[in-house]
């Protein structure tokens, strides 16, 4: 007998997933075609800020949030990830309604890294020497965790004939009403789309190529948006 499709992932969980896929994919893209002195530099930067202040918002979320998207819901042991594992290979994984235990290191692991590699990026700007390495060496290790997020994403849906990535865009699932979320909180969702189309605008009419800077919208915040060269200036002294 077929399950109901119920309400599982709400609104700002769906809302940050697309986004946070999309900024990474352009960042990605306009960090491989760009210069540090090109304007694809300036907005590779840009939207790392973004980036940045989303994740802010949903580890709030995570703590605040309908049930699916509370970090509590999806605290594995390393020892339930390991079983999960090798459940997958043997055929024995179980079907879970929320994030399983593969997914939800995953989650963890990208939302760290995300912070970890603009934090870096930002070292870089401000002339501190090792944000250098740390923003490559974070921003490698976020592409193979993504890369592997997503082979997982589609053995998942092989091997339970469900479409989980469907379910993030549309939030239901298959499975029992009483596991069903009782709100999709849209409100909050849009509050999370308006933060990220808002800032981008502000950043973007703020940036000042001669000076290759901008300055974040209502807090009169200037962040440069390319490697500070006073290391450099500084050996030359030497």
């Amino acid at each position: 007998m077929t399950k109901p499709r119920i309400l599982v992932w709400d609104f700002p969980t769906r809302v940050f997933h697309w986004l946070l896929t999309g900024g990474l994919a352009v960042c990605f893209l306009f960090a491989l075609m760009a210069d540090e002195h090109s304007f694809w530099f300036s907005a590779h930067m840009i939207l790392g800020i973004v980036i940045g202040v989303l994740v802010v918002m949903r580890v709030v979320w995570g703590f605040v949030g309908s049930r699916y998207a509370r970090f509590a819901s999806f605290i594995h042991s390393p020892v339930s990830v390991m079983g999960y594992v090798q459940g997958a290979f043997t055929g024995r994984d179980e079907r879970h309604v929320g994030h399983n235990p593969g997914s939800s290191y995953a989650i963890f692991a990208m939302l760290l890294l995300s912070g970890l590699t603009i934090v870096a990026g930002l070292m870089m700007s401000f002339g501190i020497e090792a944000g250098e390495e740390l923003h490559a060496a974070s921003a490698y290790t976020l592409a193979a965790v993504v890369a592997v997020h997503v082979v997982g994403v589609v053995w998942y849906s092989i091997r339970h004939r469900e479409n989980i990535t469907v379910s993030m865009i549309t939030g239901t699932k298959e499975g029992e009403l009483k596991d069903a979320i009782s709100s999709s909180h849209p409100i909050v969702g849009l509050a999370f789309l308006a933060v990220a189309i808002l800032l981008s605008i502000g950043l973007f009419q703020n940036f000042e190529p001669s000076r290759q800077q901008t300055t974040v919208p209502l807090l009169n915040l200037v962040i440069p948006l390319g490697e500070s060269e006073s290391s450099g200036e500084d050996d030359d002294i030497d």
